[in-house]
């Protein structure tokens, strides 16, 4: 099962966009669920994840102070809300469900994440 992003789109810098990923409870409520981005030849960074039970988030410290991920109580979804946006942040977002089953760690790895989905393209201009 994939999940599935959306909401990007184009912003000025300074401005805002939500992202939102399904993630249909039956399958991921006991996965943590991450956001990373790609920006053309760079690799897939990690970006924000919340832990299985929505209690813990963390972040990559360029987004830190910005950015907030949150996951629905009914925890069918994850959110992303980016503030203060810069041309760095341009990038195709995903999300993606953690491989580990109740994972509760503070350390989120790309190579640890599955499930990823087509992602969504935010663009930020100057």
């Amino acid at each position: 099962v994939q999940l599935q992003a959306s909401g990007g789109g184009s912003v000025q810098a300074g401005g805002s966009l939500r992202l939102s990923c399904a993630a249909p409870a039956r399958f991921f409520s006991n996965y943590a669920l991450g956001w990373f981005r790609q920006s053309p030849g760079k690799e897939r960074e990690f970006v924000a994840a919340v832990n299985w039970r929505g209690t813990g988030t963390f972040y990559a410290e360029s987004v830190k102070g910005r950015f907030t991920i949150s996951r629905a109580k009914n925890k069918n979804s994850v959110h992303l809300q980016m503030n203060t946006l810069t041309p760095e942040d341009t990038a195709v977002y995903y999300c993606a469900a953690h491989s580990r089953r109740y994972y509760d760690g503070s350390d989120y790895d790309r190579g640890d994440f599955s499930s990823w989905g087509q992602g969504t393209l935010v663009t930020v201009s100057s």
